[in-house]
């Protein structure tokens, strides 16, 4: 927010290609909506030009085909919003952290910490630990016994990894996330539940993200593992032994249930719920909102949504379910009488 940059500068950085005055000034950032003076802003699709003939933005990053929807100062990509993304991060570089282990801290004398961390305040690190080059961790974090953390990863304030979990480099872990707590396993025994020990690990691959208050549970025997580029929402639930394919993305509050292996650059809509034990193919794409309960070996789009009614109707529309078997048995009865009329003629 501090620093201005021209357009020139932007995309010797970036790469890209200037249309216009490349001269111009860009200092943050912002939707078409809001822009004022010093904004940049993007399109990904024409549809949007009359918010951007509207818009007070300096310039704009947008397709080529769209090149001459304006006479502003442009940046020419052939991925405007992900352009934007690595725009937002140059104009906004993280926080610089203070190396080091601030003095309320508390470490185990074994833990191995390279002088490149940084170790906020009220943090606490257990026997055993290993930290790779430049990682950061926020005030509050609690990581336990054993736990290896690699090159460059972060995590934000009250953090809690439990004991003998990995995580790898580049990792970005948000606060309130807990990883590595015990699976939800128990077996039944006269009546009453006896809690099975859960000694897997939670192991993350490298490139990471896991958002706010998301929980990912130790496996009880094998390791719950999420691998390399995934993203997690805020709010999730993933459990014991669950596979996390590569660079699947996961939007909010969806839970998944143990021992289900998701495929490689899946997409699942916030809300959705995973039944335990399933296997979901590479490239699924499942709706918000959505209830699966057997495997999606093709890739494709799955729903599995009540169309919204008011109660009232969703009430009336429940009956009506529940009598299909019924009126299924009558069109099989009428379609065998049509025949049998048909055939008489």
């Amino acid at each position: 927010m501090g620093k201005n940059y021209t357009l020139s500068d932007i995309v010797d950085a970036l790469g890209g290609r200037v249309v216009g005055d490349d001269t111009t000034i860009i200092s943050r950032v912002s939707s078409l909506q809001n822009a004022s003076s010093g904004d940049i802003c993007f399109i990904n699709d024409a549809k949007y030009q009359k918010s951007l003939s509207d818009s007070l933005c300096s310039a704009v990053v947008l397709r080529e085909k769209d090149a001459e929807l304006t006479s502003l100062s442009r940046i020419i990509v052939d991925n405007p919003y992900a352009y934007f993304a690595k725009l937002s991060a140059y104009l906004n570089p993280p926080v610089a952290t203070t190396l080091g282990i601030a003095a309320s801290a508390v470490v185990d004398p074994s833990a191995k910490i390279p002088r490149s961390c940084s170790i906020s305040p009220l943090t606490f690190v257990g026997a055993n630990v290993v930290l790779g080059e430049n990682v950061v961790i926020g005030s509050g974090c609690i990581i336990e016994n054993d736990v290896i953390i690699a090159d460059n990863t972060r995590l934000e304030a009250h953090v809690t990894i439990k004991h003998h979990c990995v995580i790898g480099r580049n990792c970005h872990i948000f606060s309130g996330a807990v990883i590595g707590s015990d699976g939800f396993g128990y077996a039944e025994e006269a009546g009453k539940w006896l809690k099975i020990p859960q000694v897997g690990r939670v192991v993350i691959h490298d490139d990471v993200d896991i958002g706010a208050n998301t929980t990912v549970d130790r496996g009880a025997l094998d390791d719950t593992i999420i691998e390399e580029g995934a993203k997690l929402d805020n709010l999730i639930q993933i459990g014991h032994n669950c596979v996390i394919g590569a660079h699947t993305v996961i939007a909010g509050c969806t839970g998944i249930a143990g021992s289900a292996k998701i495929g490689k650059h899946c997409k699942i809509g916030g809300a959705a719920m995973i039944l335990g034990h399933l296997e979901i193919a590479d490239h699924v794409t499942i709706s918000p909102g959505s209830m699966i309960t057997r495997s999606l070996p093709t890739a494709d789009t799955y729903t599995a949504l009540m169309p919204f009614q008011t109660h009232k109707a969703w009430l009336n529309t429940a009956a009506k379910i529940r009598h299909l078997d019924d009126l299924s048995d009558k069109i099989k009865q009428l379609e065998k009488a049509l025949a049998l009329l048909k055939s008489n003629n």
